[in-house]
């Protein structure tokens, strides 16, 4: 596929706001399939969708209060759409090799472990604290219905991630931050948690900590987003219908964030788990990408990765990596403009 130059695409960009929906759908073979089987494969994320609520409706006191059940439950549903993958390939060319597994398994765990206890240290605490010390009172959230509290908690975490996604695209500083995460060159299941450290604690903020709701709710909220964003990263070859895909985020909607088609044609479906938001703000565009990644599809290690935004302090003063220095570029060139 022919890329178009990146001071060619900042020449022919369109406002971020505007609307633009169009088809940018890449031919793929695919096994065929029968109705019927194609019908419960694509019925495959709604329905776990719905089988992680009733597990959160349901499950005793003893689990939902454990901190550790939520993390043992995104851990589950990662593993379980990496085997879905395995079974259910949307793209050969999105096949995982050990050593990309390897990557992936490590920016899941420093997800779960250094950028969770920094999330939790430095955004939550403080923010429960503030709450407390002006008397802020949210018991009305803890009144609501199971339901409603969880649909509270995805909305607020999305809609903070929203605002924060479309930040990191049009403010340069912030893309560096963000720039990582569109240098792979594949779609998975763990990918969602693959980027530079500093973005993935800007991307994890919200204001919850504020609101008083039940453990159970908050953890079915966290739980559905990491089933929604997993699915809308994975190589599964499942393309939910209408009534799951006009809210959520599927693979179709990112793909197309992430193709490698130009950096402008990235600025449209922020909504990492709720695409809902990007129908709200004009952001949506239809379509699809098998060919994903940016600045001529450049696979960054994780140094390279962890250095990204420093990259132009080190160019500066005369220690730049060549190949990193390069990838600093095409987004650069579009967001100084």
């Amino acid at each position: 596929m022919g890329r178009t130059s990146a001071r060619e695409t900042a020449a022919e960009a369109k406002p971020v706001g505007v609307a633009t929906v169009r088809s940018c759908t890449i031919s793929r073979s695919e096994p065929t399939e029968s109705p019927v089987r194609q019908t419960l494969i694509n019925l495959v994320p709604p329905a776990t969708l719905v089988a992680v609520v009733l597990f959160w409706m349901f499950a005793p006191t003893s689990v939902t209060e454990n901190p550790w059940s939520i993390v043992v439950a995104g851990l589950a549903v990662s593993f379980f759409v990496l085997g879905l993958e395995q079974i259910l390939e949307r793209h050969e060319g999105w096949r995982l090799a050990r050593k990309e597994f390897a990557t992936d398994l490590f920016y899941l765990a420093l997800q779960y472990t250094a950028i969770g206890w920094a999330t939790e240290t430095l955004a939550d605490q403080p923010l429960a604290s503030f709450k407390e010390s002006v008397g802020i009172s949210t018991e009305w959230a803890m009144q609501m219905p199971f339901l409603l509290q969880v649909a509270l908690v995805i909305f607020l975490y999305e809609f903070g991630q929203y605002w924060m996604h479309r930040l990191m695209h049009d403010w340069y500083p912030a893309w560096l931050t963000h720039a990582p995460h569109h240098h792979i060159t594949q779609l998975n299941a763990m990918k969602g948690s693959v980027g530079n450290p500093i973005e993935l604690f800007l991307i994890s903020l919200s204001v919850i900590a504020i609101f008083d709701l039940d453990t159970a709710a908050l953890f079915c909220g966290f739980n559905v987003l990491t089933v929604v964003s997993t699915f809308a990263h994975a190589n599964v070859r499942s393309n939910p219908p209408l009534f799951y895909s006009y809210f959520f985020t599927t693979i179709r909607h990112h793909s197309l964030h992430h193709t490698a088609l130009s950096y402008e044609d990235t600025r449209c479906n922020y909504g990492n788990s709720l695409i809902l938001l990007d129908r709200i703000f004009g952001t949506f565009r239809d379509g699809e990408s098998e060919e994903v990644g940016q600045d001529d599809r450049k696979r960054l290690s994780i140094y390279e990765q962890f250095v990204f935004p420093f990259q132009p302090l080190i160019n500066k003063f005369g220690t730049t990596r060549a190949d990193v220095s390069a990838a600093t570029t095409q987004g650069g060139e579009h967001l100084e403009k």
